[in-house]
């Protein structure tokens, strides 16, 4: 198989992409999310995926890679966003308005097959249905610190999942790379992958 680009610093991603077997490398890309055009969560999250690709591009531009990988993930009410917190008490605010709400959790996946100069970006959503948590189970559960650097201000493979009540979709995409959605992906845009 050939190598991946990874443009992302998601452990969890990582993980996955280890799961399938896929040979990669991982090239997290700083981008200015400010600069974004999309106010539509799914939108949003496609751009923000291929802007990671193309700053991963323009890096490599001496040698690039045959095949990058961006992607990204939001929380959403309607189109209110919940980017990651800069602060313990953003992530409370964040929480607050969580609890005993249903929320998506919209994952955006790029694949960018270079030789082909060809760009591929799907978004999959699923809905998340908090129960209610009191402001003493909020500060428990902040003091963890699995709030930091997570959009929406909490994981779900984490203590989180204490305060989901549902979960209707692929759990895969909460965790930030739909299994599913991203094996068509690789199977539509010819990469060597499985059956292929």
């Amino acid at each position: 198989m050939e190598p991946i680009i990874l443009a992302s610093g998601s452990l969890r991603r990582r993980e996955y992409f280890k799961l399938m077997g896929l040979p990669f490398s991982v090239l997290p890309a700083e981008i200015d999310e400010s600069l974004c055009t999309q106010s539509d969560p799914h939108e949003l999250t496609r751009e923000l995926s291929e802007k990671k690709i193309l700053k991963v591009l323009e890096e490599m531009k001496a040698r690039p890679p045959k095949w990058i990988c961006g992607a990204d993930t939001i929380i959403a009410i309607g189109n209110k966003i919940y980017g990651k917190p800069k602060s313990r008490d953003e992530a409370a605010s964040m929480l607050r308005e969580l609890s005993d709400e249903k929320h998506s959790v919209i994952t955006s996946i790029a694949i960018y097959n270079v030789r082909e100069n060809k760009m591929d970006s799907r978004s999959v959503s699923c809905t998340v249905t908090f129960g209610s948590f009191s402001d003493a189970e909020i500060d428990w559960y902040l003091d963890t610190n699995e709030w930091q650097g997570v959009a929406g201000a909490y994981q779900i493979q984490g203590l989180a999942s204490l305060f989901i009540s549902k979960i209707e979709g692929s759990q895969s995409t909460v965790l930030g790379l739909p299994l599913h959605e991203f094996y068509v992906m690789l199977r539509d845009n010819g990469y060597p992958y499985g059956a292929n």
